[in-house]
């Protein structure tokens, strides 16, 4: 369908889109739902609103159900006790007009039967909606009866239901379905906070069940979820920056793809007026996305991947910063980086911790005693003894750490050293046995083994966190035990609080680990 939009500002022509999904994505309170308004008054007679939020709760029976004045008089008639009620809600009136449908397809498919004995089982919109809901909650199932719906759990030991007493969720769902189904054909269909009450395992898939159903309409969907927006494939978005009520113009852009920037999190960029700090990481669990919200509290905090796809996002947000005039960095894991690496990654606003893993940095001095003096321990004891199980922990590994920082360094060299001009396997064989000759493992080797046991000699604490990897560093070094504190996970949890308090605790924290970054 092709779409005129509301009024952009500076722009004198009308924006005119020609298509059948439409994402209307911004923040609260930039005009949203006066982008939808603006859409059913343009369309009015084709255009109908869903707000599935609104829909649950009592409102005025003044308007009927979808503008469909004739239907709903006929429920009136059938069910006039029931709508003598001063207010019906949106869901009691599409069940109605459900059980309305049922029951005239019911009669209908009888009186056909005595005269076609193989006549087909009519298919209604309440077998529709129960096809698909049963996906959306695969352990019910809606057992239809006389006069009511039921709903009966295979998990629940309660009694069946019916379905208005279903949860806000089921209603919900229940509700979108029928709506969209009831609508008229070739409708533009605006839908208000598609995803509200709705799980994220099941948001996608309902609207991507609603969607095939109704091929005819056209969906404008107005949303500040990230995640719904980026699933909604082969659609325009857009961006709504702001909002003039006076004039009734917006302003807001068509959000473009880009092949070197991931689309879902270039939307939820441009939603974002905060810089933007990339890490490492999928799992919104990680100590990474714990901690590094709260060390830079001024920041948009995005885990996107692995240590490349920070890298190359830093690199794409950086080269698209006059469109979105935003800042940006990343942070990835020091993973045994020389420095020349990580002077490299710095030139790019790309910053790599002074320690070897993430959860070093809960290891670092000022961290430890911070903690130790709020759970009332000698802080000076606590870190020496901590420090001396460090160094005991490093001093037992050494031969493996040694042996693992040694790989990194050649493997890095060979990269380097590779000439991707040869052209033949006689040129590449001889330049194979030149590199041999100009990397000498056992210089490397012995190079490295002797910086590490001078650090384990000299209890050179702060060295031994920035090349020692040991993710069980932190259990093995008795660190909780000698505090008080039954785990890993309760330390982390206590230095999360500690930093959440945003007093003066917190920031010795965070400038400890932002001195180990030197951001």
């Amino acid at each position: 369908m092709e779409l005129i939009l509301p009024a952009k500002s500076n722009k004198a022509c009308p924006v005119k889109l020609d298509t059948r999904i439409l994402v209307v994505i911004g923040t609260n309170g930039v005009g949203k739902s006066s982008f939808g308004r603006d859409l059913l008054e343009r369309y009015s007679g084709q255009a109908e609103k869903i707000s599935g939020i609104h829909a649950l709760f009592i409102n005025s029976g003044d308007e009927p159900l979808h503008q469909d004045p004739d239907g709903f008089m006929r429920l009136r008639s059938l069910f006039e006790t029931r709508l003598s009620m001063p207010f019906v809600s949106e869901y009691e009136k599409l069940i109605l007009r459900l059980r309305q449908e049922e029951f005239e397809a019911a009669v209908e498919f009888k009186e056909a039967c005595k005269t076609d004995k193989e006549r087909v089982t009519p298919v209604t919109k309440l077998d529709t909606i129960q096809t698909i809901w049963e996906k959306m909650f695969p352990h019910n199932r809606l057992i239809r009866k006389s006069g009511f719906i039921e709903i009966v759990s295979a998990g629940r030991d309660s009694d069946a239901y019916t379905a208005e007493n279903m949860s806000d969720s089921e209603r919900l769902v229940f509700y979108l379905i029928g709506a969209v189904l009831c609508a008229c054909p070739n409708a533009l269909l605006v839908i208000e906070e598609p995803e509200t009450l709705l799980h994220d395992s099941i948001k996608n898939q309902l609207w991507d069940e609603i969607e095939a159903i109704r091929p005819d309409c056209t969906f404008v969907y107005l949303t500040h979820d990230i995640d719904f927006a980026a699933s909604r494939s082969d659609s325009e978005r857009i961006w709504i920056r702001s909002y003039d009520a006076d004039h009734s113009v917006w302003d807001y852009e068509l959000i473009e793809s880009d092949e070197s920037f991931p689309e879902e999190l270039y939307m939820e960029i441009l939603g974002s007026r905060k810089p933007i700090l990339f890490i490492e990481g999928t799992d919104t669990n990680s100590i990474d996305s714990k901690l590094y919200p709260l060390i830079f509290p001024d920041y948009l905090v995005k885990p996107v991947g692995g240590c490349q796809k920070v890298i190359e996002t830093v690199k794409a947000f950086t080269q698209l910063k006059d469109f979105h005039t935003l800042d940006s960095m990343g942070i990835v894991d020091r993973d045994r980086r020389t420095q020349g690496e990580i002077d490299y990654l710095r030139e790019r606003h790309i910053y790599v911790p002074d320690v070897a893993e993430v959860e070093n940095l809960l290891m670092l001095e000022e961290v430890i005693k911070t903690v130790a003096k709020r759970l009332m321990k000698d802080p000076e004891e606590v870190f020496e003894q901590v420090k001396e199980n460090v160094i005991h922990l490093f001093q037992k590994d050494l031969e493996q750490q040694t042996l693992l920082h040694a790989k990194h360094i050649v493997r890095k060299r060979l990269e380097t050293a590779i000439n991707r001009k040869i052209s033949t396997i006689e040129q590449l064989n001889k330049h194979v046995e030149n590199i041999r000759e100009t990397i000498h493992v056992e210089d490397i080797y012995k190079s490295i083994k002797s910086e590490f046991t001078h650090y384990a000699e000299t209890g050179d604490y702060k060295s031994v966190l920035r090349v020692y990897n040991q993710k069980g560093m932190l259990p093995q070094s008795r660190l909780c035990a000698i505090c008080g504190i039954s785990n890993k996970e309760s330390y982390l949890s206590l230095v999360l609080s500690i930093l959440k308090e945003n007093k003066e605790d917190a920031e010795v924290i965070r400038n400890a680990i932002k001195r180990s970054l030197e951001t």
